[in-house]
């Protein structure tokens, strides 16, 4: 359950982060509470919806060398943005860029608190 919550907490940061840096990620409404419930949304939807998508899309991973699984996250991000009501991504390019600077701000948390997959 700790690691789930730290998780939440890292995922949260990342998503204030692309909301700051680019323009078309909008955390519309009561700001704080609509990127915690986004947080949280993009957390279970890593947690139960990435491994099936995953397992499915291993042809695809194969033939790509890889870059499937940056679709993969980049699904995930745009299934948070249609969960949540008041969390908008505006559009492909806009998503890709956030799911970049996501992807960047987990690796920086994760190097700083060294969170395992334990």
């Amino acid at each position: 359950m700790e690691r789930f919550v730290v998780t939440w907490l890292c995922n949260t940061a990342a998503l204030w982060v692309a909301t700051k840096l680019l323009d078309g990620v909008h955390s519309g409404g009561d700001f704080w509470v609509t990127l915690i419930v986004a947080g949280l949304v993009f957390s279970l939807v890593n947690m139960v919806v990435k491994p099936v998508v995953t397992v499915l899309s291993i042809p695809f991973i194969i033939i790509t060398l890889g870059i499937a699984l940056f679709f993969v996250n980049l699904l995930m991000l745009f299934l948070t943005s249609w969960l949540v009501g008041n969390f908008e991504i505006d559009g492909f390019w806009t998503g890709v860029a956030a799911t970049l600077i996501v992807w960047a701000v987990n690796a920086l948390l994760d190097a700083i608190f060294a969170r395992d997959e334990d």
